[in-house]
């Protein structure tokens, strides 16, 4: 497998360090409100590149950590007159809600930077003690970056252009403007842990490099590209410090979400959480449209973007679905379909393996699952070659592959037909459609076609029509959906 890492800016070949094993942490949420599209996105990423590493025979370790202390948290603690551990485990466990929902595995450890704390100051004191760090007169203790000289080197910043934003905060007690904390002291009435320099809680960079350290060296590192700096490259720098080792291997970054291209922001009105999105689109829709990119490209969220992810979702259920109904009533004859058409459908499995290899091209990988969807309908259309007994094996290896989708992207596993009855309801809760009248007329409209009553049930299907329902007959019955859908 090819693998983009950020450190280098290239794409390399995926060795893991331990033969059979592969070792991935990600940097999860910082636990005090729900979680936008842009975690989404991440934690996404990062179940399909799990999924991949698996489907690579590898046994597979995947870390992602909670931030449980941190201002955000202590602030809305504050701000509601709440506890700060319940403010976490609220937005702990609607992390877990939502991901659940989105398909999202969890990971096989999630620790707690509070779980850390000893492991925290060990750090803090080692150090202390090379020279790398020093505790200032207030309880902070903060780390020399110019101490490190390959700092900037995931990045791709050099001292003087940090140098140049750099600033000293009031209350800091900095020996330099570019330095870090790693432990603070204590606020009046914050939480707080006992320590070597008085009482304090943990920086935010130190607690990964304490979570990770029993691990290293890491396969993969990631998370989002916004965590690149300052993030991950003062935990480099921090944990190679301490331990005199390799932190990562790989380091991955999946791009940014905009929202109807413009930046996401609280402030613009914009800011869109996953239950925001989950009340107007099936949760399999937005895992879908976020895998419909390159991860490590921007994606642009938008209705229209959903919209369409809706409808190429609905392109592929409906073959599936169609192709169980052939299996189940179609009697088969020795018609030989075009070699051609075969051997496209034979290449499809070994093109969607390549894809995935590629740095985990999911955009391309959706490309070859429309191809087979596409094969398949052209199998159906044609009544001649719908018969042929080859096309009975097709159909059959098309709902196998759909097991693979559903393994390898999360993809694709619902019941076809249950999910297109899904779809069509919220496409009717979207346009605030009386769904129980909808369901009475289409009722009324099965019993007038039973009882040969085609005026009756004409009139139905323009009074449906006036609602924004159409209706079309089929095979297997009538079925109905959003105008333009």
């Amino acid at each position: 497998m090819q693998l983009f890492n950020s450190l280098g800016r290239r794409k390399e070949e995926f060795i893991p360090v331990r033969p059979g094993h592969a070792r991935m942490y990600a940097c999860g949420i910082t636990a005090y409100d729900y979680c936008h599209i842009g975690h989404a996105r991440s934690a996404i990423v990062f179940d399909a590149l799990r999924r991949q590493l698996r489907s690579l025979g590898l046994e597979v370790l995947f870390i992602r950590n909670f931030t449980d202390i941190d201002d955000k948290i202590i602030n809305r603690a504050k701000n509601e007159n709440r506890d700060w551990r319940e403010i976490t485990e609220t937005y702990i466990a609607a992390f877990h809600e939502d991901m659940g929902r989105l398909g999202v595995e969890r990971a096989d450890l999630e620790p707690r930077a509070t779980e850390y704390i000893e492991q925290i100051q060990e750090l803090c004191k080692t150090l202390i003690a090379r020279g790398m760090a020093y505790a200032a007169g207030n309880g902070d203790v903060y780390f020399r970056v110019r101490s490190w000289p390959e700092y900037g080197r995931l990045s791709g910043r050099n001292l003087d252009e940090l140098m140049a934003g750099a600033r000293v905060a009031p209350g800091e007690e900095k020996e330099d403007a570019l330095d870090f904390a790693l432990w603070k002291g204590a606020k009046p009435g914050e939480p707080s842990w006992p320590s070597p320099w008085g009482q304090g809680r943990p920086g935010w960079h130190i607690e990964c490099s304490a979570m990770t350290q029993p691990f290293l060296p890491l396969d993969i590192h990631g998370g989002g590209q916004d965590l690149v700096f300052p993030h991950h490259e003062n935990e480099i720098a921090q944990t190679e410090a301490a331990c005199q080792c390799e932190l990562a291997r790989y380091w991955v970054h999946n791009g940014f979400v905009r929202i109807d291209s413009e930046k996401m922001s609280k402030s613009l009105g914009n800011f869109k959480t996953i239950r925001d999105i989950l009340r107007d689109w099936l949760p399999e829709t937005l895992r879908f449209f976020l895998l419909t990119k390159h991860y490590r490209s921007p994606i642009d969220f938008s209705v229209d973007g959903m919209v369409d992810a809706e409808k190429g979702q609905q392109r592929i259920y409906a073959a599936l679905a169609d192709a169980a109904n052939a299996l189940e009533r179609q009697k088969w004859k020795d018609t030989v379909i075009p070699i051609d058409l075969v051997e496209e459908w034979q290449a499809l499995p070994a093109q969607f393996e390549a894809a995935l290899a590629d740095d985990l091209n999911t955009a391309l990988a959706l490309g070859y699952i429309f191809a087979n969807a596409r094969i398949v309908n052209r199998l159906l259309e044609d009544r001649k070659l719908r018969a042929s007994r080859q096309t009975g094996v097709i159909l059959e290896e098309f709902l196998a592959r759909a097991d693979v989708w559903k393994e390898r992207l999360g993809l694709f596993g619902a019941e076809p037909r249950q999910f297109l009855v899904d779809l069509r309801s919220m496409r009717a809760q979207r346009a605030n459609l009386d769904i129980d009248k909808v369901s009475e007329l289409l009722e009324r409209r099965v019993q007038a076609r039973s009882a040969k009553d085609f005026l009756l049930s004409d009139k139905l299907r323009d009074e449906l029509a006036a609602m924004g329902v159409e209706v079309r007959d089929t095979p297997m019955g009538q079925i109905w959906d959003m105008a333009g859908a």
